[in-house]
């Protein structure tokens, strides 16, 4: 008998990426300071209002904030490096925005992210659902 694990929500890695904001628009960015933050204006939002398409936990690079000749002695060569942060994707459909949120994460968040996050999944896969698990049109 084989048990599958649920991999945790930093170890996913979505295929291709997601820009932040909105190409056509500035501003569609949003910044938060944690995810109690976030959740307090954006977690019981309408899901026909404000769907979430894609999220992305993203864990920074070492490499990208301390290069390999950096000598760690405060003298400017090396950048300090931010955490791991929840990129929310979503699509306000009634006024048609793209739009962006970012906050701070923190693996003790994982148990209320992923329960937000499987709510937003659901609502999307309901608009999907007459396309998923073989489902076939009927005949008429």
């Amino acid at each position: 008998m084989t048990t599958e694990t649920t991999p945790r929500l930093w170890e996913v890695d979505h295929p291709y990426y997601c820009q932040e904001g909105n190409y056509y628009k500035n501003g569609q960015h949003l910044t938060y300071g944690s995810w109690t933050e976030f959740h307090a204006e954006w977690g019981s939002l309408d899901d026909d209002l404000n769907a979430v398409f894609r999220w992305d936990w993203k864990t920074p690079d070492p490499d990208d904030y301390c290069p390999a000749d950096c000598d760690g002695h405060d003298d400017g060569d090396c950048d300090e490096m931010p955490g791991p942060a929840l990129h929310v994707y979503w699509v306000l459909q009634r006024k048609a925005i793209l739009r962006s949120t970012e906050c701070p994460v923190t693996e003790a968040d994982e148990p209320a992210i992923r329960e937000w996050l499987t709510r937003k999944a659901n609502y999307v896969r309901s608009i999907w659902e007459p396309l998923l698990d073989g489902a076939t049109p009927r005949t008429v």
